[in-house]
């Protein structure tokens, strides 16, 4: 069959990099994986039983925009923890995921020919999202000299006439940088000064280490220019439930709800549910991950270093990001024979984009034994080839 009867945008976009690691290692017995970035831990009890209850009373659809329980809950969270406002009817939508909400957010807001700023390395999913709405993503470099933060005078000397908005995904995948105050600030003077759009994907907001995570939409003058991403997935161990949300000013919001109902008709049910119960009475159980998480942040950190891999001090989400390109190959040429040596899985960095080149990114979402049996395999390989 021709390739010519797909559709040029989809051509175009590359299959995941994270994908492909994991597909080969869930073919080996031994693997130890610190690729995908999902979390080890079940979902929490409470959180489950909710879910399990609600079959049990309704297996339909909710609206179009999701449970208004969930969303009110969704509101008093953004209000209580950031002490932003946001109105449960009009502005929340509750989504198949943060993925689907950038995916329908872009395809609402950008015109063929828009170009969105987007600061890399970062998610794999932001530049496929902009591509799907025939928009141009336009990277914006990162450097490990200013902790994988990047700068108002970067974004400043990216804009262009076609600029619509800028994409941001703090605390980062894969880095796990955290933006400081400063930075903010900068981002948000660029997005008044040139009138663009901010879509700050948060979906790692609870998850930081000895820093405060700060709400973009949160800053002066940023709730109505901002595209506020979250959801269930990592903080509370959520991934198979496929819950996120959106909250935005109310014009943006209904035009990301026409895509959502063509597209997804609403979030599932039993989900929903689930998500009343995690924001309600899963603060205890986030707290304890967290605190797991940063020991084997410790651990990770300190081994790769220990290694020979120079690594950047995450203080945020669950990925460490060694460097590798001092040993003379690239970052896929190391993880595949990582992976095919000594069956431990990492994904190449500049899978998340160019600055990613000559780092590879290894999540700590795993158990500590792991961990710990990765990093003795990491080093033998390391010390075989240097």
């Amino acid at each position: 069959m021709s390739s010519e009867r797909i559709s040029r945008r989809v051509r175009g976009i590359a299959p995941s990099g994270i994908r492909r690691f994991f597909d080969i290692a869930a073919t080996m017995p031994d693997v130890i994986s610190l690729g995908v970035g999902e979390p080890d831990f079940m979902t929490p009890e409470v959180i489950r039983q909710a879910g399990q209850r609600s079959i049990d009373q309704t297996t339909a659809y909710t609206s179009n925009s999701g449970l208004y329980e969930l969303r009110e809950a969704v509101v008093e969270h953004l209000k209580q923890r950031y002490n932003v406002m946001y109105d449960a009817e009009h502005d929340v939508l509750m989504t198949v995921g943060v993925s689907e909400a950038m995916a329908a957010t872009a395809l609402a807001l950008f015109d063929p020919g828009d170009e969105v700023l987007m600061p890399e390395p970062c998610f794999v999913a932001y530049m496929a999202s902009v591509q799907l709405a025939d928009a141009r993503p336009v990277y914006v470099p990162t450097r490990v000299e200013e902790c994988f933060q990047v700068t108002g005078a970067a974004l400043e000397a990216a804009i262009t006439p076609r600029t619509k908005a800028i994409m941001i995904g703090y605390p980062n995948n894969p880095t796990g940088a955290v933006l400081s105050p400063e930075r903010m600030r900068e981002i948000a003077e660029v997005a008044r000064r040139h009138d663009l759009l901010v879509l700050s994907d948060e979906i790692y907001d609870r998850l930081v280490y000895g820093v405060e995570h700060t709400c973009f939409a949160s800053l002066p003058g940023m709730r109505d220019r901002t595209v506020l991403f979250g959801g269930f997935s990592k903080a509370y161990a959520m991934t198979g439930w496929r819950l996120g949300w959106m909250a935005a000013p109310e014009e943006i919001t209904a035009a990301v709800r026409k895509v959502h109902q063509y597209a997804i008709m609403s979030a599932p049910t039993m989900s929903q549910y689930a998500g009343i119960e995690a924001l309600r009475h899963g603060e205890a159980s986030v707290q304890a991950m967290v605190a797991e998480y940063d020991r084997r942040r410790r651990m990770i950190v300190d081994g790769l270093n220990a290694i020979g891999l120079k690594t950047f001090e995450p203080q945020g989400a669950f990925y460490a990001f060694p460097f590798i390109g001092h040993l003379g190959m690239t970052s896929e040429q190391f993880c595949d024979r990582l992976l095919t040596e000594e069956h431990v899985a990492v994904i190449p960095g500049d899978a998340f984009g160019p600055s990613g080149a000559g780092y590879v990114r290894a999540c700590y979402a795993t158990s500590m034994e792991k961990i710990e049996v990765a990093l003795e395999r990491i080093e033998r390989f390391v010390r075989r080839i240097a």
